[in-house]
């Protein structure tokens, strides 16, 4: 049976929080992100914005209807949030993308209105189903069924007001990755090369950062754009 709770000082090292604070911390619910790749709304809330300073102002909020994830209302203070998630703040009119920097904490970073609507998805893997038809399964945990030739690793951005899709970036030389796992987390480059598997080595990819070639496993790398983001991203310094 799954814990509801979790000791702050074994809480995932993305977590931004005062780790001597209090001995016990939300643990998040089982849904579309891991535990090592999210945190609970109630954190986003409380932690994060500053917008309560307890779990019982966090549910009054969530309760009222005034948060939404990916454009739906969610009411849970555990609903696990993770990379590219937007949450949307019905009463500040705030909007705020999920990233993870690169000391591999995750972070909020404001966007605008119109940019909420687009959620850019990386394909994790494909599952053949009956009659032939192939569901694409995504990094946030959702799951589509789709026509159309995408490979794993690709990006799929959609328009969740019209719940369509805008436009596909395939992994390839010359577009722009985000490393959202590994040393290089949180880091933004052009992808110079892509190596094949070898033996029992997984695939990996080498990219340029400030004339600097760097390297990291192919399925850490999220494409972000073909020669500029599509979304907004961290500053970096």
């Amino acid at each position: 049976m799954v814990k509801n709770h979790i000791s702050r000082l074994n809480a995932p090292k993305c977590w931004t929080l005062l780790r001597k604070e209090t001995r016990w911390i939300a643990r998040p619910l089982p849904g579309p992100h891991p535990l090592n790749r999210s945190v609970t709304l109630n954190m986003v809330l409380k932690d994060i914005l500053g917008y309560a300073k307890t779990t019982r102002e966090v549910k009054n909020i969530l309760n009222k209807g005034l948060v939404k994830v990916d454009n739906k209302i969610r009411k849970d203070h555990k609903f696990p949030i993770g990379i590219m998630d937007v949450i949307s703040i019905e009463e500040t009119k705030e909007n705020f993308r999920v990233l993870i920097n690169q000391k591999g904490k995750i972070v909020l970073i404001p966007i605008k209105k119109e940019e909420a609507s687009l959620k850019p998805r990386k394909i994790t893997n494909k599952t053949n189903l009956k009659k032939k038809k192939l569901q694409f399964n995504f990094l946030d945990g959702t799951n589509m069924l789709l026509k159309g030739k995408f490979d794993t690793n690709d990006t799929l951005l959609f328009d969740l007001s019209k719940n369509e899709l805008k436009e596909t970036l395939k992994l390839e030389k010359g577009v722009l990755v985000y490393i959202i796992a590994g040393k290089q987390i949180g880091k933004i480059g052009v992808v110079k090369e892509i190596e094949k598997k070898k033996d029992t080595q997984p695939a990996q990819i080498v990219f340029t950062k400030d004339k600097q070639e760097l390297k990291t496993l192919k399925d850490y790398a999220f494409v972000i754009g073909k020669t500029k983001p599509i979304i907004t991203m961290l500053e970096e310094k």
